[in-house]
Order: structure tokens, then sequence, then C-alpha cells
């Protein structure tokens, strides 16, 4: 069998966001057509998935530009790429508060060996998507917040869910970021397209940190809980 570092490289590096007839007004953003970014792709996940284990998959909305638009790795942002995972970041840096959520995570969970060994982190769209700002540059836009967009997204956001649960994964259990509109669009094509036996979803780390932020380390153990108890080290709650 395959390693996943194998197959999952093989299908970032073909995605393209000229497949994707977006309506007017919304570029997408395809952090892996970046040569500095990749050579951080190709780091990653062979440091962390040189093997063919079965992986738990759960899945954000979209790669926002300051986390997997920068680094290629969802909600890593440059920071957590090189004081976590131990790997050199591009030649920019980047500060993303879903990263800072995720890692606390991860290193309440046992580490970054032992969660990557376990779970593999995708979004729903792979590829992120842009718009112009009222007051310029580029801002952030998710799949579902324009429903041209959503419409137009739609077979691309099937065909990634597909390929991924078609792969060696935990086909019981999926988990979703986000409990409103990306667990709805999620639940949807799940029923439809008949991928995982059980969806669950968790609060987005966004919304924990932008709205939740005094309450970050119990949303904390929530996601420990929830992603695999048994597994937890509760000994980070002590800190």
């Amino acid at each position: 069998m395959k390693s996943w570092s194998e197959i999952y490289l093989r299908y970032l590096s073909a995605l393209e966001e000229k497949e994707l007839p977006l309506p007017e007004g919304f570029r997408a953003m395809n952090p892996y057509s970046n040569e500095e970014v990749w050579k951080v792709v190709e780091a990653f996940y062979r440091k962390f998935y040189s093997d063919s284990s079965q992986r738990t998959l759960i899945f954000g909305i979209n790669p926002g530009r300051l986390g997997a638009g920068a680094t290629g790795i969802p909600f890593t942002d440059t920071k957590h790429l090189l004081t976590d995972c131990g790997i050199q970041a591009p030649p920019f840096s980047t500060h993303e508060p879903s990263s800072v959520f995720v890692y606390e995570v991860i290193r309440a969970f046992g580490g970054v060996d032992h969660f990557y060994k376990h779970f593999l982190i995708s979004s729903l769209s792979p590829l992120g998507f842009i718009t112009d700002g009222k007051k310029g540059g580029s801002v952030n836009v998710n799949y579902y917040d324009d429903q041209e967009l959503l419409q137009s997204t739609e077979q691309f956001i099937r065909d990634n869910l597909l390929w991924h649960s078609s792969r060696n994964v935990n086909r019981k259990k999926a988990f979703c970021l986000g409990t409103g509109k990306n667990f709805n669009q999620f639940e949807r094509l799940n029923k439809e397209l008949k991928l995982f036996e059980e969806l669950v979803p968790l609060e987005h780390p966004r919304f924990v940190m932008q709205y939740r932020f005094k309450f970050k380390d119990d949303y904390v153990r929530k996601y420990i809980e929830t992603l695999l108890p048994e597994n937890g080290n509760f000994d980070f709650f002590k800190n």
C-alpha cells in the first residue's frame, strides 16, 4: 500500500484553480502552486504521513491567507510550522489565531507525532477564495458566503470529499470544524453521497478565538474528549 505522503502530495499537486468556474469578483487561492510553499508541504507530509495507516478525517472550511494559504498545511501558520512541527517556514511570517487554538489541542492530545498519526486535517474545499476588500486589498471568503460561489464550488467539494473518503480512512466517523453553515453543507452532502456513518461537529477554532476566548481551555478539553478521549494528555490543563 502506498504511503499517505505519496498519494496526498500527488493529490494536492494536481489541484488547479482554473477548474473552478467562479462567479465574477472571486478568485481561487491555491497555496500548492507556490514553489516555496510546496517545499513546506512536501516536508510536512513526508515527516508525519510516511506510513499507510488509517486516519480519521477532520474537515475545515477552506484555506485562509494566514494559515493554509501561507503554509499549505491546514490550520498551521508559519510560527507553529516551525515551533511545533520542526519544519522551516517559507521566507515570510504569518500569525493565525485559529492555528494557536489547533496547536494547543494538538499539544494536549500528546504532540504532533501522536496527533498526526491518528488524524488528517483537510477542508471541504482544499482551495481558498478571496475577493477585493471594501478598504482595498484582498480578504478571505468562505465557500458558502455567497450563493453563486457556493453553487460554483459544489462539484469541486463533492469530488474532494469522495476522494478523501475513498482512501484508507475511518468511514465510521469524521469531524467537521464549524457547527453552522459548514456542518450543514457537509451533512447534506454526506447524506447524499453516503460517505461517513457519523459526522461530529466541533466549534470552529476561529469562533473560539474570536468569541469564546475566555473559555478557550474548555474548548480545548472538549476537542480532546470528542476526538479520542482515552489519548488525551490532561496534564496540559494543569499548566
